[in-house]
């Protein structure tokens, strides 16, 4: 049998740490449905976390559990369930599973990643201020400029990289910074860790608790794998599930995550008070996802490299942005936040939007559609689909153009992939011959 020394490799921890754990403490600390079974790698914890093996039969799988209420010993006696959309069995052990990987204390699963936008802006009033990264998911886009700003919350979207204006943003009722990084689908590289240290200085001169201005880190496009923001000073890490976490374009699903347990307490009431959670079947299909998180993360990075490399030479691609590439404008500032740089590649075409038809058109491995983050190959035109919330002027500002491809690199072999992208490349010659 190895000694515990032996976790030393895959997950970065010391062998004195985890040989100071008792046998029985490290089984607890690993497998407690509540807590971040700290001592395990990453692997080992998002296999384990929040999973022990069923109390009555011993089995390893955390069961689906479709029951609506739960029986009462006496009234308010319970064994920690009530009513399914308080509470669920196998949605509490997706959550502290999600949490173990953020390194977070506590996890809210929701019915959606724009579930999770809207039940945290529902924190806030008319009057509040939001500060949003200007390159963000269209979704976000049109939560924020249609059903966030109507209801009286200003909301202003900044470049969060322009550094000598970010902190002129802010006004006395600034609540909430909202961020992805990387940005979707431009991939910029937002310094976290700055970021962070502004909200911290200004919410020092705040004494009223209640108007704390609250940093949230849109973390989908690396996973908990490859970024972990909390570590880096936010206060909530959300996620859609249905991309990386999942991983298999089968569930629609978010998570919020913290180590703030007011933040979590607010945003305990409002999952129940609002209802926007998710089915136990879903929060077991997404658990069973986290547990190739890691194995489908390193082939989604190494295929993605591989891909930006192939573009960056292509006679009919004008500019290739990713984040592994040293053209990347923040490269440096990637392999000091991240652990990788993930499997999204965004590139431009030369020509306009004819050439971008005839390349999406031309596809056979990759599928042309919406989303990101699963197994196989998908390629997405934002300016059409995905960021089409955007209105069209906003659009070039940002540099979401017509000739603007963004690709979600699977895990497919790497070279049907190339060879993919060279033929569609070619058809486009054919437009220019016309």
């Amino acid at each position: 049998m190895e000694s515990p020394g032996h976790l030393k490799a895959s997950g970065g921890v010391s062998t004195q740490t985890v040989e100071k754990l008792e046998t029985k403490e490290r089984i607890n600390v690993a497998f407690s449905p509540s807590i971040n079974p700290a001592g395990y790698g990453f692997d080992t914890r998002v296999i384990h976390a929040g999973q022990p093996p069923d109390p009555v039969t011993g089995a390893v799988v955390v069961p689906i559990s479709l029951a609506t209420t739960f029986q009462q010993a006496s009234p308010g006696v319970h064994k920690g369930f009530e009513y399914s959309r308080t509470g669920n069995p196998t949605r509490q052990a997706f959550e502290a599973n999600v949490a173990a990987a953020e390194s977070a204390k506590y996890g809210l699963a929701f019915a959606s990643g724009s579930a999770t936008t809207m039940t945290i802006c529902n924190m806030y009033r008319p009057g509040d201020h939001v500060i949003v990264m200007d390159d963000c998911y269209g979704g976000t886009y049109r939560y924020f400029t249609k059903v966030a700003a109507p209801t009286g919350v200003s909301v202003t979207f900044f470049d969060f990289n322009n550094q000598s204006e970010f902190e002129k943003q802010f006004t006395p009722q600034t609540r909430l910074v909202w961020m992805e990084t990387p940005t979707n689908p431009l991939l910029k590289i937002v310094d976290i860790a700055h970021v962070a240290s502004i909200v911290k200085k200004r919410n020092a001169e705040i004494s009223d608790e209640t108007k704390k201005i609250i940093l949230v880190v849109d973390n989908t496009f690396l996973s908990p794998y490859f970024q972990n923001p909390l570590n880096l000073g936010a206060d909530v890490v959300v996620h859609s599930v249905t991309k990386y976490i999942n991983g298999h374009s089968d569930v629609v699903m978010g998570i919020a995550l913290t180590n703030n347990t007011g933040i979590y307490e607010k945003l305990k009431f409002l999952q129940n008070a609002i209802g926007a959670v998710p089915a136990p079947f879903d929060c077991f299909m997404a658990l069973r996802g986290m547990k190739t998180l890691s194995v489908r993360m390193r082939q989604h990075e190494k295929n993605a490299m591989t891909v930006a490399q192939y573009l960056s030479t292509h006679s009919r691609v004008e500019r290739v942005v990713y984040p592994g590439l040293e053209t990347h404008p923040q490269h440096e500032l990637c392999k000091v936040q991240m652990k990788g740089f993930g499997g999204m590649v965004t590139f431009f075409l030369k020509g306009g939007m004819a050439e971008s038809r005839a390349f999406l058109e031309n596809l056979k491995v990759w599928k042309l559609a919406e989303s990101l983050g699963a197994v196989e190959s998908l390629v997405d035109h934002p300016a059409i689909m995905t960021h089409a919330a955007i209105p069209k002027e906003e659009r070039e500002k940002l540099g979401i153009s017509d000739t603007l491809v963004r690709l979600s690199v699977g895990i497919e072999d790497v070279n049907d992939l190339v060879l993919d992208l060279g033929r569609a490349l070619s058809a486009t010659e054919k437009v220019v011959s016309k």
